[in-house]
């Protein structure tokens, strides 16, 4: 498993412009997607207790049915961490140009 996750960083660390981009959109929906439903039913049980409608899956199929329905709760664990890579590469960005400024 670990020769095929650094296949997969070298391919990805390799790829140029739109493909990389789609590469990183598409992990990011992975996660968005297996990890972020996983991390709210773990987190939520530690802190509030027991999910009300059952376990991690009867989480996941209310998550995709928000996602199917519009509810803008399930887009936004869907979609963040898109925008959170954005948010880094964009606080790179500044920190880069800060450094360049300071040089």
């Amino acid at each position: 498993m670990s020769h095929q996750l650094q296949r997969l960083a070298d391919y990805y660390l390799s790829a140029r412009g739109v493909r990389r981009e789609l590469l990183a959109a598409g992990i990011c929906f992975i996660v968005g997607v297996l990890v972020m439903p996983c991390l709210i039913f773990a987190c939520g049980r530690l802190i509030l207790g027991p999910y009300a409608h059952g376990n991690l899956f009867a989480l996941w199929r209310d998550f995709l049915q928000g996602l199917g329905t519009g509810s803008q709760v399930s887009w936004f664990i869907l979609l963040g961490p898109y925008a959170l890579l954005w948010l880094l590469r964009g606080a790179r960005e500044l920190l880069h140009k800060r450094a360049a400024r300071d040089a």
